[in-house]
């Protein structure tokens, strides 16, 4: 399939269908999903990134799990909206991804999601080696969480 439009994204997802983000970090991919209603994000987990040609397997194991139907890509842009090498490794992954699954996908700003999702976690009181397992995924989750709510108010 090819990049989307957050809100073609939406559309262009079956009925009965997830969409799954991904934050891509130089160490990890945390993956979140969101029910088919599009109401409950989750974040599942948190991949240790080693080589594509392993990775990619796990991936499309993933997708194939929980019934993806369309995919979010966190994009890492600098502060002032400039691409940077982050968004450049961000979009070599989604790259990758399209190789591996059949699906729509879209980027999402995700500037800061990994602070805001530590930020969170510290006021939650969790503990410092907890928050450490979890950030990834749960940046994942907000990045879909907030582009599933910025969709929606453009309505």
């Amino acid at each position: 399939m090819a990049i989307v439009d957050a809100r073609n994204l939406l559309q262009a997802l079956p009925e009965g269908r997830r969409l799954m983000a991904f934050d891509v970090g130089t160490k990890r991919v945390g993956l979140a999903i969101v029910d088919p209603g599009l109401t409950i994000v989750s974040p599942i987990a948190a991949l240790h990134r080693t080589q594509w040609s392993r990775d990619a397997p796990k991936l499309g194991e993933l997708i194939s799990y929980w019934k993806v139907g369309g995919l979010v890509v966190g994009l890492a842009l600098n502060m002032d909206g400039s691409e940077g090498p982050s968004a450049q490794r961000c979009r070599a992954f989604a790259r990758g991804l399209l190789a591996i699954a059949d699906l729509p996908l879209a980027f999402w700003d995700e500037r800061l999601s990994s602070h805001a999702a530590e930020d969170a976690m510290i006021d939650a009181g969790v503990p410092p080696a907890k928050r450490r397992a979890a950030i990834d995924s749960a940046a994942a989750a907000l990045i879909l969480r907030d582009m599933l709510a910025q969709v929606a108010a453009r309505k």
